[in-house]
């Protein structure tokens, strides 16, 4: 797999993999995000698509505007790196459907991860939020791509006027 891959590809493995082991950190480990440590003596879970993101969002002014950003935004701008970095890794991944399906499987696992070892919550919302930062992120990949499509292009006609 990565034998075939272009310098491109490789690299984005690298970053990829950095990626995935901040974010095991930051969602299993990190004392700051109240992970370390302590683990639950019950299972803490939210089935109901909309719930907390609603709670947020009302109560916004009651729980504070850095507990608002780091529960919505955070969720978000969380998994954008992984909606970014399938489509450079992966050519199956470069199809709109591919890495927004596995966005919500990984972010499926990830609180199903949480709901086992009872670190965390399993929240539906977070799945909804991290399968959006997924698709966000697949965005910027492929507005990135245009660019360079067009830079090359452009490149490409310059230098045929000149020579």
């Amino acid at each position: 797999m990565i034998k075939d891959a272009t310098k491109r590809q490789k690299f984005g493995w690298v970053i990829f993999i950095i990626y995935l082991i901040f974010l095991t950190y930051f969602l299993f480990f990190s004392d700051y995000f109240g992970r370390g440590g302590h683990i639950r003596e019950d299972y803490a879970y939210n089935l109901v698509p909309f719930k907390e993101i609603r709670r947020f969002i009302v109560y916004r002014h009651v729980v504070g505007f850095w507990s608002f950003l780091l529960n919505i935004v955070g969720n978000i701008a969380g998994f954008m790196p992984f909606g970014f970095f399938l489509p450079v890794i992966s050519r199956r991944s470069r199809r709109f459907f591919n890495t927004m399906l596995l966005s919500l499987l990984f972010s499926l696992c990830i609180e199903t991860t949480q709901l086992i070892f009872k670190v965390g919550s399993f929240d539906v919302d977070d799945m909804i939020l991290n399968s959006l930062g997924g698709m966000l992120g697949y965005l910027l990949y492929k507005i990135i791509q245009h660019i360079r499509i067009r830079r090359m292009r452009r490149g490409k006609t310059k230098k045929s006027i000149l020579h």
